[in-house]
């Protein structure tokens, strides 16, 4: 490995934890000093160099996740207004309530009733869907080695990074009969820009290894969740979500977890023929 793409890796490496780090704490202030420290870089330089990994000032990259993380939670959860504010960090309701605005021209509870008249009358559900009534399991922590991808869901760097987890668990001799595959979808297309969607591609290990460049090495939690299972095209799968959540979600008796769902996928996804897939769509539950 030569000198520059070493550099280059070291820095994906710092982008995985600055993003985990984000993430989990959207309900705390979170300052410039206490990333840069996180990672070791001089906050002289931070700045700049995070918004060439993020590709957006990392201001406006917190801003972003908080807002979607409040939409997402207006859309597919009854937690009062004022507890999201305070999930995602703002101190009342009239704060959250002058961002979102700003972001979505809409205030978050004008937001949450057009949504839900939408979901429950106007939204028109594929009938090509063959989508079977859940199990409800829970599973135990799992290790998995991932890449995050980001951009349009589906697009060409789905298969680079199945390709090079697959590679790299070769390498280090890490494939094991039992190793499963998962796909973490971070984002609704109808909240985030499709550009900036984030899915993780993982595949469970057991065995101790560090994160080697864009490869980053995490846990899934254990938990309850409703397993649906799907055959067909990958060309259903917009149809599929909405099924879940603009259906199955509003008649459960279950309550959501505040994490993403995840899909499961028998095999490695770049050896299956798109339109024969078999996948589980894991839904997490309380």
């Amino acid at each position: 490995m030569n000198l520059e793409n070493s550099i280059r890796q070291k820095y994906q490496e710092k982008r995985i934890i600055i993003l985990e780090y984000i993430y989990n704490n959207l309900d705390k202030k979170i300052t410039i000093s206490e990333m840069s420290e996180i990672v070791n870089i001089s906050h002289y330089h931070f700045q700049r160099i995070i918004k060439s990994l993020l590709g957006e000032p990392v201001g406006s990259f917190i801003i972003r996740a908080k807002i979607e993380t409040a939409a997402l939670l207006l859309n597919y959860t009854d937690i009062e207004i004022q507890d999201i504010a305070f999930k995602i960090g703002y101190e009342n309701h009239s704060s959250l309530n002058k961002i979102f605005k700003k972001y979505y021209k809409i205030s978050p509870s004008e937001y949450r009733k057009n949504k839900k008249n939408i979901i429950l009358e106007n939204k028109k559900i594929s009938k090509n869907i063959n989508l079977f009534r859940p199990q409800i399991i829970r599973i135990p922590e799992k290790t998995v080695i991932y890449i995050q991808i980001t951009g349009e869901y589906g697009n060409k760097e789905y298969e680079i990074a199945w390709k090079e987890l697959s590679n790299f668990i070769k390498n280090n001799k890490l494939f094991e009969i039992e190793a499963e595959y998962f796909g973490i979808s971070y984002d609704d297309p109808e909240i985030t820009e499709k550009n900036k969607c984030r899915y993780d591609a993982c595949i469970t290990i057991n065995q101790a290894i560090k994160p080697i460049g864009r490869i980053g090495v995490k846990k899934i939690k254990a938990g309850k969740f409703a397993v649906f299972s799907y055959k067909g095209s990958y060309d259903n799968w917009g149809d599929i979500y909405d099924s879940i959540y603009n259906k199955w979600v509003f008649e459960s008796e279950f309550e959501l977890r505040n994490i993403p769902a995840m899909e499961k996928y028998p095999t490695n996804p770049n050896i299956t023929e798109t339109d024969k897939l078999e996948i589980e769509v894991y839904l997490p539950i309380k």
